[in-house]
């Protein structure tokens, strides 16, 4: 066995360990304590942090016992401690390998488990008003599932289906894991059943479909002010001789955008000069805010694709009474799982999830 964790490992938990610290300290700051959103995000990132930093102070700890007891075996001095140091080490080497891999298993989901908000959209796909029944039953399942979680459950907008069910409905759920529960339902889901509308007993087979985003984080704005060039002129336009005579008109260019602003309103080239830069963040905040709008509807997309049945991650066969996950081959009780039974599901797929994961360090 190594004589300490992997040196990889240790390098990001000594890593995580600092960034641990600084939240600690910031959330100790005036300027924190006046945010509660702030606390929110910083609470939930030290939640996730947590565990791991407590496993490398577990693992230091093992780790100079182990050196005790190699100590006592190789003076010898002692027949009965050199006799229980041999006993004991085996069982403590045994200890230190499953707190690795425990610590490796956290490591990987870390980020996962400090996202705790997310919006769940879910459309209608196919199979016309057969579909719009089946994503308003998805809905139910989820607002079931978050109540035995505990999650806090806000449908946000809702189009209803001309025959019920939903077009379309938008929720934000907020919990401990939601997230890194949540996000393995994102994909096409499709049902198999016969319709309430069905007069010949027949079989249809429908969509709908899921995403799951992280809540988007307030944009901020870093801003460089080497990436600005400023200036200093003369008023332009209408205007007393002071305003068009004395340099308080304050021009900025931020170069890595082209993003242009001029500031002339006032006699004071102090107060130009800070509303000229309040504006030229204003203007960046609008052009991020833009960008990361465009790319999370690039995300969405990817997520619930076309709706396409070849697209499913996941079949529901009323018939048989059991939902299938093409991505694990599991198949479990279709009636606990609408009911929002859907803890086993998720635990297997966060196993798969992880291993892959671990597979990839």
């Amino acid at each position: 066995m190594s004589r300490d964790l992997p040196d990889n490992l240790r390098r990001k938990l000594e890593e995580l360990r600092d960034q641990f610290d600084a939240i600690e300290a910031e959330l100790s700051t005036p300027e924190v304590l006046a945010d509660h959103r702030a606390i929110s995000r910083l609470s939930a990132r030290r939640k996730a942090l947590s565990p791991l930093v407590e496993g490398l102070v577990e693992f230091d700890q093992m780790l100079a016992e182990r050196n005790e007891y190699e100590a006592l075996i190789d003076a010898g001095e002692d027949a009965d401690l050199v006799a229980l140091a041999r006993e004991e080490l085996p069982k403590l080497e045994k200890r230190m390998a499953r707190l690795t891999d425990s610590v490796q298993s956290r490591l990987v989901n870390a980020d996962d488990d400090a996202i705790g908000s997310v919006m769940l959209e879910i459309r209608a796909g196919v199979g016309g008003d057969e579909a719009g029944l089946w994503a308003g039953d998805l809905l139910e399942m989820y607002q079931r599932f978050a109540e035995s979680m505990r999650w806090r459950f806000d449908l946000l907008d809702l189009s209803p289906g001309d025959a019920g069910g939903v077009k379309n409905a938008v929720a934000q759920v907020s919990g401990e894991g939601v997230w890194a529960d949540l996000a393995f339902e994102a994909g096409t889901h499709q049902v198999k059943r016969v319709p309430a509308t069905e007069t010949q007993g027949r079989i249809h087979t429908s969509t709908a479909t899921v995403a799951i985003l992280a809540e988007p984080e307030e944009v901020e704005i870093e801003l460089d002010p080497s990436d600005v060039k400023e200036s200093i002129t003369t008023a332009q336009g209408p205007g007393g001789q002071n305003v068009n005579k004395v340099s308080t008109a304050v021009h900025l260019i931020h170069e890595p955008t082209g993003i242009e602003v001029r500031m002339q309103e006032t006699k004071s080239q102090t107060q130009n000069r800070e509303k000229a830069w309040a504006l030229l963040r204003a203007r960046l905040y609008e052009r991020q805010k833009a960008q990361q709008d465009a790319a999370r509807t690039a995300e969405r997309n990817s997520m619930i694709g076309s709706g396409n049945r070849a697209e499913k991650i996941r079949t529901y066969r009323w018939k048989e009474n059991v939902a299938v996950d093409h991505r694990i081959g599991d198949s479990v009780n279709l009636g606990a799982l609408m009911q929002g039974g859907m803890r086993g599901l998720i635990d297997a797929l966060r196993r798969e999830e992880t291993a892959r994961r671990l597979a990839s360090l």
